[in-house]
């Protein structure tokens, strides 16, 4: 019976893995396959394998935290209640996409086993308390960092990014020396191949971010519960690799639309930011989720763009409103000479396709929340139940 039970449980946890590449694929590479710079199969491959790096390498700590240091006794994982924590986080990512807003893995797997430690008594309230605190100031440092750069910095960067669409292999490989060697291709610019593998590396980056993270909430459960660390990395790192190579083919166009809809110079920063946030969190063993992050960049970026208009003491204490949209964060075309700050015309920050608006933006902040929340306490209730009148 055990032995079934545990199949069942890697079944489970393999599902959850498979649906974690399915919807982190595509905000990752969408912006480098809508670019036309990769295609759908080199994206999932890359996001397979640098996952895969984040997950054995930093991703071990963030395991650790959730499947031994959220809890006092580690005796609570048994199987049976692994395969619980575990369908509560499948739900949510089901929940979510079905609304179509990706649910934070991360916030959802935490509140699933803080559901299961409160109803024990197990829950360490300490370690739960830095995880909460650095839920709410990792947002907030990603918001105003992003605000920085958007008032001061973005231009500056705007003018060193462009991605065009030469004639010709963008790389070739040089075959003069005794090991074959990439380099630009014929008509390819230094400008564009510089971008074009920022771009890409930036999409690495954001994989082995989400490896980082998301591996733990896969397999946490199994590991509290005796299962060996090593193997369910492998296990669930290739999971994701198949939903990689499967379903995220069908999800990085609308998946990616979150970052390509964003100007090519935004998508990198935001990218940057967030991803940053996310591996130095994880290197201390707290997991976070990259969509609240990233989204508060956004509106960081997006806010900090528009102020250049005014002085920062204006736009805080008074006047208008600053209209935030992409054209805001896209003033200036990449190459073309930034206006100095407070110098630009608010005529040439148009307002025809808001960067966020606050229906959506509400929306998106209301299911990061709520879905975690609804984790929590039904998970609560089931193990409550369970303990007292089955187990």
């Amino acid at each position: 019976m055990v032995e079934i039970l545990i199949v069942v449980g890697l079944a489970v946890a393999l599902f959850v893995g498979f649906n974690i590449g399915g919807s982190t694929t595509g905000p990752a590479f969408g912006p480098a396959v809508g670019a036309g710079i990769i295609s759908k199969a080199l994206a999932g491959t890359l996001m397979a394998v640098f996952f895969f790096v984040g997950a054995w390498t930093i991703g071990r700590r963030v395991v650790d935290t959730l499947g031994r240091e959220l809890v006092y006794d580690p005796g609570v994982f048994t199987v049976e209640t692994s395969i619980v924590v575990l369908f509560f986080i499948g739900g949510a990512l089901f929940i979510g996409n079905y609304v179509g807003v990706p649910a934070s893995t991360s916030m959802t797997a935490v509140g699933s086993i803080a559901g299961l430690g409160v109803a024990t008594g197990e829950l360490n309230w300490a370690v739960m308390g830095e995880i909460a605190v650095w839920w709410i100031v990792a947002p907030l440092v990603g918001f105003w960092v992003s605000v920085m750069i958007g008032r001061y910095v973005y231009p500056t960067i705007n003018r060193w990014i462009a991605i065009t669409s030469s004639e010709g292999a963008l790389v070739e490989l040089d075959r003069s020396g005794a090991v074959p060697l990439p380099r630009p291709g014929p008509n390819t610019t230094r400008r564009e191949f510089f971008g074009t593998v920022t771009l890409v590396a930036i999409s690495c980056l954001m994989a082995f971010s989400s490896g980082t993270s998301n591996i733990a909430n896969a397999i946490a459960p199994l590991y509290g519960a005796g299962v060996e660390l090593n193997l369910l990395l492998l296990l669930g790192s290739g999971a994701v690799a198949v939903g990689a190579l499967t379903i995220a083919r069908r999800t990085l166009d609308t998946l990616g639309n979150d970052l390509t809809a964003l100007p090519l110079t935004a998508a990198i920063v935001v990218a940057i930011v967030s991803s940053g946030i996310v591996i130095g969190l994880s290197a201390i063993g707290i997991p976070a989720s990259f969509v609240i992050i990233a989204t508060m960049s956004i509106v960081g970026l997006g806010w900090g763009r528009a102020t250049r208009t005014t002085t920062l003491s204006e736009s805080i204490h008074g006047g208008e409103e600053p209209n935030v949209s992409v054209g805001a964060l896209a003033a200036e075309e990449p190459g073309e000479e930034a206006p100095a700050l407070g110098e630009e015309d608010p005529a040439d920050i148009p307002s025809a396709a808001d960067l966020f608006d606050p229906a959506t933006t509400g929306r998106v902040i209301l299911m990061q929340n709520l879905v975690p929340v609804l984790s929590t306490s039904g998970a609560y209730v089931t193990f409550w139940l369970l303990f007292r009148y089955v187990w």
